[in-house]
């Protein structure tokens, strides 16, 4: 068990009843009761049911506020539903607590990621490595903000870091690809991929991303045969789908295409780049009413417009 046995004996309300207010529970109870929240939270958040997790720690921090754990989890609930000024005030509070958890630094520097702010990220993943040196999640996040302060030089040592830990097995390849690829390494990233899938013939995102990198250099029988496969082994990956609706249009099959990206949209009805792509291809069939409606959805979609 995750905190100890619970101490038997107190006095509790009866299953079905509601919750009892604070005030009418003792200390001990208090603190018992939120034990018990703080754990089915837990399990909550494994079933990504982050609504219900948010309420039973709601109430766990009311009835503890000095644990950690529960500010902790909360955060990391808010974080995952994408609730992230929420988010920081919880990590802040359980930072407060526990100034040396690993895991709300880290957590911490994920929220500041995705808020856009890479510096405030970089010192939270570093003072977490002092903790946890060897921490994946961490380097990763870390490597992250390092690129996303184009400082690529600095993020491809925290890869090779990465590899030599687990150099064994595909996804630090990969990881190192996505980072190659993002800055248009095309040749760098088709290695990386290429390693990872000789760790894991069968991993889709590599053969996916793999057939991507081949598709940007012009690659195009390389790139059908990746994205190919990869979507017969995932047959609804919408992102290899739409990959390859590009590459087949490439390829001068617009009717082969067109049913790619149509199910590509059909999966992920707010894939952007599917409806431009889909739009372009419409366009040169003379076939202008559709490429409009595409055109406008992926207008709508990534700018707003009404």
């Amino acid at each position: 068990m995750s905190e100890g046995i619970i101490s038997e004996g107190i006095d509790a309300e009866p299953a079905g009843t509601g919750a009892p207010a604070p005030a009418e529970l003792s200390e001990e109870a208090a603190r018992s009761r939120a034990s018990v929240l703080r754990s089915r939270a837990e399990s909550y958040m494994a079933l990504s049911r982050h609504d219900a997790a948010i309420a039973d720690l709601t109430e766990a921090v009311a009835l503890d506020p000095d644990s950690a754990r529960a500010w902790r989890l909360r955060g990391e609930s808010h974080r995952l539903v994408e609730r992230y000024d929420a988010a920081l005030t919880d990590f802040d509070q359980a930072l407060r607590l526990e100034p040396d958890s690993a895991y709300a630094l880290g957590s911490r520097g994920q929220v500041y990621a995705a808020l856009g702010r890479p510096e405030e990220a970089l010192t939270d993943f570093d003072h977490a490595l002092t903790l946890t040196p060897e921490s994946f999640w961490v380097l990763e996040g870390k490597a992250d903000a390092l690129a996303d302060l184009g400082r690529m030089e600095d993020a491809l040592d925290v890869h090779a870091r990465m590899i030599a830990l687990n150099e064994d097995q595909a996804y630090p390849w990969l990881a190192r690809a996505e980072l190659y690829q993002r800055f248009q390494l095309y040749a760098e990233a088709i290695d990386d991929y290429t390693r990872a899938l000789g760790v894991d013939p069968g991993y889709v995102r590599a053969l996916s991303r793999r057939g991507e990198a081949y598709r940007m250099i012009d690659r195009f029988d390389e790139a059908l045969a990746d994205l190919t496969r990869a979507i017969e082994l995932d047959p609804d990956n919408d992102r290899a789908l739409g990959s390859r609706g590009a590459v087949l249009s490439e390829l001068g099959d617009d009717e082969g295409a067109l049913r790619d990206l149509d199910r590509a949209i059909e999966l992920d009805p707010d894939y952007v780049w599917a409806f431009r792509v889909r739009g372009e291809i419409l366009q040169d069939l003379d076939r202008h009413e559709e490429a409009v409606a595409d055109f406008t959805r992926a207008l709508r979609l990534e700018f707003g417009d009404s």
